[in-house]
């Protein structure tokens, strides 16, 4: 018997994000990718969704390298928390140079850098990586420089597709490789298929990545007489292509805005996969004394983040920006889900400041980088694999791909459905579940200390219905009340009825703790009954439920001094 492959999903199967695989064979492991998801408005504070590392934390002197297929944050945004999680872990790191120049920025912040071995990876190149022979396929997808890996395991080769998608016309001119994919079924034959699932349930076929030129070429032309700002990903660089030639058309200067679009876009010039002749192209600190209507301002913040440029613009506090009626802000991309309402919030902020508002929903301004089920259908029949795994996306875009391969053909036993968490083992047999690790969601907050389930209940709580503090000070030798209790509360009750609502639940509070005093002299016994109490009497007086701090303290003879 050949030697067994396993698989750990980590990330990235049942959400869109923190996509993160762990490959295994001969005591050997090497990660696939290592990603983070972004936090929604029912997670305050959190920064991003990381993977649970435990996994590989507990197995560090087995690691081998790192492949990351390319450079979008769902991929690579996990690489900090990860060497922060493994201090002593040195990690070689393979990926195309635009994909790496962005993880050695991305390393750089935290200090990183000297921890990392970072390899290029070129269309068509071979590496052995730890026990597999890995070679390396162009794909086409939102961002520069996306790789296919094809794994040439014990158990056969396993194709892993990266996010695709199929473009005919794609703007940098480099096609998805189904050929060297159509050789590889044929000779060796591909056993397992791991494929990007985000579009499993879309039928059709995905827009070209250049029709969108055309279409922001009619945008332009129809406000020609405005200065125009597009919100686009800093990642998708073949978009600022077009954008950037549209705006050339007219003799605009384009002027990047947002640290993330400004390094990006310097990065991709520096390695020839973005065309702007210098004289054409300013950072936004030196477009003050252009004139507004002879600019394209390229910006972050189509998501609607938090503090991004386009965010700032919208609430009147960018330090270079202010809108007005000579504005058409362009949002070239689809909200993320999740992310529906900060957009909406954005966009209605830019437009009640008198700009003319243009985004996907009015004109064909975007278009998806994961294949649809067209494209899928294409690369199942292209790969002609034995077994198959669908990845990335949400669970039912799992289950739909699922049904989509065996609707083309494939055997029900043949395609297994995992999720975060999930083991699987490919033998001379096939491929079946075998374990499980974790495959929690960890919050972080910006630092390397992770943020636990009941940290967000509590933050939650707070910003929907405030705190009420309890505050006393015991005599627990004579079993008396010395001071207080004192209630206070913020963001529970309207300034006009607090006093009324504070001094009633201090009163309560005090038969509480007065009771409790008879019986027990434990401090934590005084902040149990009072929490209890006040709770009882906030519920009945408002029907809300603020988050109830008791904080009780032991009197002794000295505090009077």
């Amino acid at each position: 018997m050949a030697e067994p492959v396993r698989l750990t999903f980590l990330g990235g199967l049942g959400d869109i994000g923190r996509n993160c695989a762990v490959l295994e064979s001969d005591n050997r492991m090497v990660i696939l990718d290592c990603g983070q998801m972004f936090s929604d408005e029912t997670q305050p504070g959190v920064e991003s969704i990381i993977p649970d590392f435990t996994y590989l934390v507990d197995n560090a002197d087995r690691i081998d390298g790192c492949i990351v297929t390319h450079a979008h944050e769902d991929h690579i945004g996990g690489l900090t928390y990860l060497l922060e999680a493994i201090p002593d872990l040195e990690l070689d790191f393979y990926g195309t140079p635009f994909t790496l120049g962005l993880v050695r920025h991305k390393l750089g912040e935290r200090n990183l850098q000297g921890r990392a071995n970072l390899h290029p990876i070129a269309d068509g190149d071979r590496r052995t990586i730890g026990p597999f022979d890995c070679e390396f396929l162009p794909v086409t997808h939102s961002t520069p420089s996306g790789l296919i890996t094809a794994f040439t395991t014990p158990q056969g080769v396993i194709l892993h597709s990266s996010d695709f998608k199929l473009d005919h016309t794609p703007v940098d001119g480099r096609l998805t490789d189904l050929p060297r994919i159509g050789a590889l079924s044929k000779d060796p034959g591909i056993r397992l298929l791991l494929a990007d699932s985000t579009n499993a349930n879309t039928p059709g076929q995905s827009t070209s990545e250049s029709e969108v030129g055309g279409v922001l070429r009619s945008i332009f032309h129809e406000h020609r007489d405005q200065r125009i700002i597009v919100g686009a990903f800093a990642s998708h660089i073949h978009r600022v292509q077009q954008i950037a030639e549209v705006a050339m058309e007219q003799d605009r200067t384009i002027v990047t805005l947002g640290r993330s679009m400004k390094r990006n876009v310097a990065l991709a010039r520096d390695l020839g996969l973005l065309s702007i002749p210098d004289r054409c192209i300013v950072d936004i600190a030196d477009a003050e004394d252009i004139d507004p209507v002879k600019t394209c301002i390229i910006s972050t913040g189509s998501q609607g983040e938090p503090r991004s440029a386009l965010t700032l613009m919208a609430s009147g506090d960018s330090r270079w920006v202010s809108i007005g009626p000579q504005d058409t802000v362009v949002f070239s991309s689809h909200p993320i889900p999740g992310n529906e309402a900060a957009v909406g919030r954005v966009r209605s902020g830019l437009a009640r400041q008198g700009a003319t508002i243009v985004h996907s929903g009015q004109v064909d301004v975007h278009t998806t980088g994961h294949g649809k089920q067209q494209e899928l259908l294409a690369l199942h029949a292209v790969a002609d694999p034995d077994l198959f795994v669908p990845v990335h996306g949400e669970y039912e875009h799992l289950i739909g791909h699922a049904e989509l391969a065996i609707r083309r053909g494939m055997a029900p036993g043949n395609v297994v459905v995992a999720t975060d968490g999930d083991q699987l083992l490919l033998t001379d047999d096939g491929i079946s579940k075998d374990g499980q690790v974790s495959g929690d969601y960890i919050y972080m907050d910006g630092s390397a200390q992770a943020l636990t389930e009941s940290i967000l209940e509590e933050r939650l709580l707070l910003g929907q219905a405030g705190f009420v503090s309890v505050v006393a000070e015991l005599d627990l030798e004579t079993r008396e009340i010395v001071f207080g209790p004192v209630v206070e509360s913020r963001g529970w009750a309207a300034p006009s009825e607090r006093f009324d609502l504070q001094s009633g639940a201090a009163s309560e509070a005090r038969k509480a703790i007065e009771e409790e005093l008879a019986k027990s002299g434990d401090l934590r016994d005084m902040e149990r009954v009072s929490r209890r109490a006040v709770g009882r009497y906030v519920a009945a007086a408002t029907r809300r439920r603020p988050v109830i701090v008791p904080i009780m303290r032991a009197y002794t003879p000295s505090d009077s001094s």
